[in-house]
């Protein structure tokens, strides 16, 4: 016992360290970010394509719709400088009704209705995709999804600003809505733990992911990643494929001002939640080698610094351990606390030591996923 402690303390150790400067160096970066951007005058507007996809998505379309319908981004006149192009997948439900009532109103909606018949020439998602591409009209493109509003009506100012400023990506986020449950806050807790990632990574010149729920591009950039040999593996995951095919060191830009946020109900059941996440996690295969290093690293000291910590709880080195420990979950909690400001996100930081442990657990789960075979349909 005396000998296995003496080789697990340093490797308790090393991986403190390692987390604590991952944590120090990655996460911080989201602070440089400005909470809030100047509007851009009217006058200099330029017009932006909403593409959203959507399948059997009759109730959401019908909830969210109205608020993408009415952003505040319109030109001097009082035109919307604006369309929302709805792809309607050959939805079995009352979507197509749905959509054509709006379209009676809103004079910006586009819809375009893809047979069950049809004939396909990508996966999934992909295909709604790129009908959506060949149809918009403009060369801004912000893309989210059916389950998705808004949280303010200046989304599209806030998420545009940097394509103005000729960045030809932007990275927003896209949070789900606060609900009572051990399930709500960890899936609250991993999404703001996904954009820390994420962004923390594009800032540091290492952009490799973004959500499709709030991410927007030039059309430019979309098609050339519809090019590339990924692009057509996956009925989803477009939204990383772009970031890996198409994202620099300088041409993304991250958003996190809190009326740039897109809103989600969360899955009710531990079960959906965990399918949804198996489709997500397909896509960290095609990541780039040195992007899944650094992810692999950070996931395996992750999970070596709680294993190797409960272990010493248990010999004559316990207060060493404690005393390592709260140092790492000290400097962790106050980057938690302060993103969820920034974020605005409640009560995620309560349970940050059990959300903490509950992620090691998630991965150990999810891990295999990344290399089963991908499907090819999506729902």
């Amino acid at each position: 016992m005396f000998v296995f402690n003496e080789v697990l303390i340093p490797v308790f150790l090393l991986c403190v360290t390692i987390q604590l400067g991952y944590a120090l160096y990655f996460f911080t970066h989201i602070f440089r970010t400005p909470d809030s951007q100047s509007p851009i005058p009217n006058s200099q507007f330029r017009p932006v394509t909403v593409i959203i996809c959507a399948k059997n998505e009759a109730d959401n379309l019908s909830h969210n719709l109205p608020s993408i319908l009415a952003q505040r981004y319109s030109n001097e006149a009082g035109n919307a400088m604006y369309e929302v192009l709805v792809v309607d997948d050959a939805s079995t439900d009352s979507s197509k009704a749905i959509l054509e009532g709006f379209k009676a109103t809103y004079s910006n909606l586009v819809v375009i209705h893809v047979s069950p018949d049809e004939r396909r020439t990508l996966p999934g998602k992909k295909y709604a995709l790129s009908k959506a591409v060949a149809k918009a009209k403009y060369d801004f493109i912000l893309m989210t999804d059916a389950d998705c509003m808004p949280v303010s009506d200046t989304w599209l100012q806030e998420m545009l600003m940097p394509l103005h400023e000729g960045k030809q990506i932007v990275a927003g986020y896209g949070k789900y809505r606060e609900a009572n449950g051990l399930l709500n806050m960890f899936i609250r807790w991993e999404t703001m733990h996904t954009f820390l990632q994420y962004a923390g990574y594009a800032i540091a010149g290492k952009p490799y992911m973004a959500v499709g729920r709030n991410l927007a591009c030039t059309k430019e950039t979309l098609f050339n990643a519809q090019q590339s040999k990924e692009w057509g593996i996956l009925p989803s995951g477009d939204d990383d494929l772009l970031i890996r095919s198409q994202a620099n060191a300088t041409n993304i830009a991250i958003v996190s001002g809190e009326n740039s946020f897109t809103i989600s109900e969360a899955k009710h059941t531990w079960s959906d939640w965990l399918k949804q996440k198996q489709r997500h996690t397909s896509t960290g295969k095609y990541y780039k080698t040195g992007i899944k290093l650094l992810l692999s690293i950070y996931a395996l000291t992750h999970a070596l610094c709680w294993l190797s910590f409960i272990w010493l709880l248990f010999t004559t080195d316990w207060q060493l351990a404690i005393g390592v420990m709260s140092v790492r979950c000290a400097v962790y909690w106050m980057i938690w606390s302060k993103t969820a400001r920034i974020l605005q996100e409640k009560n995620v930081t309560i349970g940050f030591l059990l959300m903490d442990i509950g992620w090691a657990v998630y991965n150990f789960v999810l891990s295999p996923y990344i290399f089963l075979k991908n499907k090819q349909q999506w729902t």
